[in-house]
């Protein structure tokens, strides 16, 4: 049969020795800033941040505690 017209299972392996393809999870950043927080906005953690860097503002972050009721 022409390879061309095999069929597919969707699964895509070039590996040669059999390990599987594990997709990357995105980093979470440990605490947002005061601005983005209170925006709702994703915050990348730096010391000025994209948003506040962007806007202007003082970034600031205040420690939480991280205990849950």
């Amino acid at each position: 049969m022409d390879p061309r017209y095999q069929q597919s299972n969707g699964h895509r392996n070039d590996d040669s020795d059999g390990e599987s393809y594990v997709p990357r999870t995105p980093r979470r950043t440990p605490m947002a800033c005061t601005f983005c927080r209170g925006r709702k906005l994703k915050c990348d953690g730096r010391p000025i941040c994209a948003n506040c860097n962007r806007r202007g503002l003082a970034c600031a972050y205040v420690p939480v505690s991280g205990q849950k009721p």
